[in-house]
């Protein structure tokens, strides 16, 4: 269920009624404490800080709106119908034009010429990795325009990892960073004169990683892509869109991006797509991200998908807008709630946002784990299990996750994590609905 602008607007909300809780009061007739029920659902902090949420959840509901009328007329353009979620086998020949609707709906939607959605690719790393590997050559530069990438792209560029593993360093592609601005933005100065003639790709990443920094918005985006080819008009800017997507009401193909590329178990899955990523932008750079994925000369032909898969590909993307508003709300609720017991957030509240992550500093380890306990503790999945921080693959740092998703490391989903380095914030993503977060939050007054 989505918030609407008819129940937002009420003088009190309905809030989703709870298992029964108990609190004390006084007997009227003996002046004894008794004990009775009540039914409210969240702490009382959390329900005055999303009673004064309604105009941000409004604007929400707005964009939610927008995205999803694009997405339905996409998938209304491309005269999607049930023989498009069959599966196929083997080599995947026959799959009765499913992915070829799939890439063309998911083309229209981020604007696009082209696109390859497939369940093949691991993860957006894995994505994301193609789509460079399909820009750079040896002698190119990579150029990274948003500072220092997410760890798990440190391994794929050749900044941190064995040698001799088929990183772009190893195939002869040099790696050049600009540092953030001293506010956490684009130092746009150090980028108006950065780019060389040798400069094969600048990289983009939207979203704001395991970095306390602000995310870029669409319009960052734009303004980065036309200094860049200003400098120099042959240099690909290729865009790491993972948690952006449908966040605003445009993409960043539509304002330049060479290729952009996510993970499906992210925005654009939905909540439902249980695997895959996708590499879009000019058609050329796709079939050659495609050739990274498969073969050269097999591009983007074969692949077998089982039937639930494809349905699922379809189904997810179509109720992306949706769960990605949801996800946003959840995440206006967190920095209002957290910042007003003293932590610090990033974004702040009540500001624009720009992707689904939304950081709190806690400023120790402790705090850091306790707070992913609480966050399995409410998950419907494994919540049991006991978070335990630890190496996981792709990450330079103690790493500690909580995701009781009914996908694995589906971040579209209710999650956190974090690495254990200072100054030990958690970065929160996802959920269905925003009373996802409430009842999180309601929990987590009572623990740290």
């Amino acid at each position: 269920m989505t918030a609407t602008a008819s129940n937002l607007a009420s003088p009190a909300w309905a809030w989703p009624r709870a298992a029964p809780s108990q609190r004390r009061t006084r007997c009227r007739r003996c002046a004894s404490s008794v004990a009775v029920e009540t039914d409210l659902a969240f702490h009382p902090d959390v329900s005055r800080a999303a009673e004064s949420l309604q105009a941000e959840f409004r604007a929400v509901d707005r964009a939610l709106a927008l995205n999803s009328s694009r997405v339905a007329a996409a998938f209304r353009r491309a005269r999607v119908a049930p023989h498009h979620f069959g599966g196929s086998t083997g080599y995947g020949h026959d799959d009765g034009g499913g992915r070829e609707a799939m890439d063309s709906v998911f083309a229209e939607i981020v604007g696009a010429e082209a696109a390859i959605v497939r369940p093949q690719f691991f993860s957006g790393t894995h994505a994301i990795a193609c789509a460079l590997f399909a820009l750079l050559r040896p002698g190119h530069e990579l150029l990274a325009v948003a500072g220092p990438p997410y760890d798990t792209l440190e391994e794929v560029i050749g900044i941190r990892g064995s040698a001799n593993v088929g990183s772009l360093k190893d195939f002869g592609v040099a790696y050049r960073e600009i540092p953030l601005a001293e506010d956490g933005g684009l130092d746009w100065d150090a980028l108006a004169c950065a780019v060389r003639p040798e400069t094969g790709c600048a990289f983009i990443q939207r979203s704001c990683g395991y970095t306390w920094r602000k995310s870029l918005s669409v319009a960052d985006i734009r303004r980065a892509i036309n200094l860049i080819k200003m400098q120099n008009p042959g240099c690909m800017v290729m865009v790491d869109n993972c948690y952006g997507e449908f966040v605003e009401t445009s993409e960043p193909a539509m304002v330049g991006a060479d290729l952009i590329a996510g993970s499906l178990i992210k925005n654009p899955g939905g909540t439902i797509a249980p695997c895959g990523g996708y590499v879009a932008g000019k058609q050329h750079l796709v079939e050659a991200a495609a050739a990274r994925l498969s073969a050269p000369g097999l591009g983007v032909e074969f692949g077998s998908t089982p039937g639930h898969v494809m349905r699922a590909l379809f189904q997810g993307l179509f109720l992306a807008p949706q769960m990605v508003g949801e996800a946003v709300k959840g995440g206006l609720l967190i920095a209002e709630v957290m910042s007003a017991k003293g932590y610090r957030v990033q974004p702040l509240p009540r500001v624009p946002r720009h992707d689904i992550v939304q950081a709190v500093q806690l400023g120790n380890r402790e705090r850091l784990i306790a707070f992913c306990e609480v966050v399995q503790q409410t998950c419907p999945v494994g919540s049991f299990i006991k978070p335990t921080a630890g190496e996981t693959p792709g990450y330079a740092s103690e790493v500690i996750f909580a995701d009781g998703t009914f996908i694995d490391g589906s971040t579209s989903e209710l999650s956190c994590d974090g690495p254990l380095r200072d100054p030990y914030a958690v970065f929160c993503q996802g959920g269905t609905h925003w009373t996802q977060w409430a009842l999180v939050l309601s929990e987590l007054l009572n623990v740290i």
